[in-house]
């Protein structure tokens, strides 16, 4: 009795250790793209139409505002400064007074130069007189012919030191206009770096410098390829574009006025330069500014989101839906502005893939929906295989 007891508790404890065993590993997840393509599933993809549209080609660049006219004030004369006629800062007109020097030694200069003029004035009437008196001595025949002709010579040595007279008297007042010192161009004055009393050498001595605020440059720098858009709106007047100051400083329109006569070999740029008016000053000379500039226009291209393309070792591609299919084509990128892509090797009207496009493999079944707009703009490429 007891042997069959034992026998039969053995044999409850096998069964139920038998019972809760469990595997000891589970069978591997399967992506679901996986999944889908292997029992032919359709992978559902976001799709946008390629559209047939004009595509203004823009440059985005950054730029500097630089002044047209800046120029630096100096004296042509070394002399002492008697008063300064303005104060830092100012806005200051074409001819106004600046600087007066001290012109004392000048104005003497002047006096005696026309002193000696009046002199020579006075010798040349009187050699005159005596030139007259003389022919009519000759018609007399009180006097020779010799006497006459010297007469006459005394005249002109006497009408020659007039006119050196007249020059010495031209320079001693130029020389004196240098002791008004005037500005050359109108803007804004900056710091002056000398006071009444100040000694100053002729071209030597900084006084202040006259900046030209309106109107202002913008010079900034385009890629060669842009080189022959540029000359040809330059030879239409100027292409218009814009200049926005940063932190909301506000935008600005201009033209484009110059464009430089050589390519910088190290970067392949070219320096051009824009024209604003800046009557309210806003634009400073040292401020950087974001400049944008229609080059030209691209008509009848296709266009389709840049987040469609895929990067790959064979160049771009793109997945074009057709029939609930996904090809893979090659495409040629033209130009790309913000989140669009001019391209080439898609028509207008087809479906290309926008979204999803990372689990679509060529040939593939897909299920369209409609993009969301923007929500892809961002997205980075993937390569596909082939």
């Amino acid at each position: 009795m007891k042997i069959a007891l034992a026998l039969l508790s053995f044999i409850a404890n096998f069964v139920l250790v038998a019972c809760s065993e469990k595997p000891s590993q589970s069978a591997p997840a399967v992506p679901a793209s996986a999944a889908n393509s292997a029992f032919g599933s359709a992978v559902s993809v976001a799709t946008v139409k390629a559209q047939m549209r004009d595509m203004a080609v823009q440059l985005n660049t950054t730029g500097i505002v630089t002044p047209l006219t800046s120029v630096d004030v100096r004296s042509q004369v070394s002399s002492t400064i008697r008063q300064v006629h303005f104060k830092e800062g100012e806005f200051v007109k074409t001819g106004q007074l600046l600087f007066t020097l001290d012109a004392r030694t000048d104005e003497a200069n002047v006096t005696k130069a026309l002193a000696q003029q009046a002199k020579d004035v006075a010798s040349l009437s009187d050699a005159q007189r005596q030139l007259i008196r003389a022919k009519q001595l000759l018609v007399q025949n009180f006097v020779s012919q010799g006497a006459v002709d010297t007469a006459q010579a005394q005249v002109e040595a006497a009408a020659a030191t007039v006119n050196v007279d007249k020059a010495v008297v031209d320079a001693s007042q130029v020389a004196l206009s240098y002791d008004r010192i005037v500005a050359p161009n109108s803007g804004r004055a900056g710091q002056v770096a000398v006071f009444a009393g100040s000694a100053v050498q002729a071209n030597l001595t900084p006084l202040v410098t006259i900046t030209q605020l309106n109107p202002i440059g913008v010079s900034f720098s385009i890629p060669q390829r842009n080189l022959t858009d540029a000359l040809e709106a330059l030879k239409a007047g100027g292409a218009t574009l814009t200049a926005t100051l940063a932190d909301g400083g506000g935008s600005f329109k201009g033209r484009l006025k110059f464009v430089d006569n050589l390519v910088d070999a190290s970067s392949g740029a070219v320096k051009v330069k824009a024209v604003f008016d800046n009557p309210d000053g806003r634009l400073w000379p040292g401020l950087f500014v974001d400049v944008q500039q229609t080059l030209s226009t691209l008509k009848d291209a296709v266009v389709i989101p840049q987040a469609a393309i895929i990067q790959s070792q064979r160049g771009p591609t793109v997945y074009v839906v057709s029939e609930g299919k996904a090809t893979l084509r090659a495409v040629k990128l033209i130009y790309v502005e913000g989140n669009d892509a001019a391209v080439t090797g898609v028509k207008p009207g087809e479906s290309v893939v926008q979204e999803g496009k990372e689990n679509v493999r060529p040939n593939a079944p897909v299920a369209e929906r409609a993009s969301i707009p923007g929500r892809a703009a961002s997205a980075a490429a993937k390569p596909g295989s082939s």
